[in-house]
């Protein structure tokens, strides 16, 4: 090999290293975002309630949930509800992917938060953090704000 490939690979070499820890830090401050969040408040003192929103990843990498936790309840699972068979079935959804640049939709009647076991009365434009833990470890804090069901 030539000096000249020498020395051009030395300087390829030096640029990837000064570049690579500028690549970690744009993906470090990459986070996804709850946007929209709300708990939809159940007549009578119902023990569990119901949290939507939107979950948008706005990195180049995927996300994934793989659980929920919030100080205002003693559980919080991410559910699902389909239509089986012209019955419609709920189920736990173990991890949550989000693809790069998309999103998550929680609505009535698809993806959705349960709240169970509310540790205090909410009232209509209350807020409730729910912390959202992450595959790679880290967490996603997302705000609610508590409505009262459709009429």
């Amino acid at each position: 090999m030539g000096r000249y490939h020498r020395r051009m690979n030395r300087h390829v070499l030096l640029l990837a290293a000064c570049l690579l820890p500028l690549t970690a830090c744009a993906r470090e401050a990459c986070t996804p975002q709850v946007k929209d969040g709300w708990v939809q408040l159940m007549p009578g003192g119902m023990p569990m309630q119901a949290g939507f929103g939107r979950i948008d990843n706005p990195c180049p990498m995927p996300v994934t949930i793989v659980s929920a936790s919030s100080p205002a309840y003693g559980s919080v699972e991410l559910h699902e509800s389909k239509v089986i068979g012209g019955v419609n079935r709920m189920r736990e959804v173990p991890e949550l992917r989000i693809a790069p640049d998309g999103a998550a939709v929680l609505q009535p009647g698809g993806l959705h938060l349960m709240l169970m076991q509310p540790k205090a009365t909410l009232t209509p434009g209350s807020r409730v953090a729910v912390v959202f833990k992450l595959k790679d470890g880290g967490e996603l804090l997302g705000e609610f704000e508590a409505r009262k069901p459709a009429p």
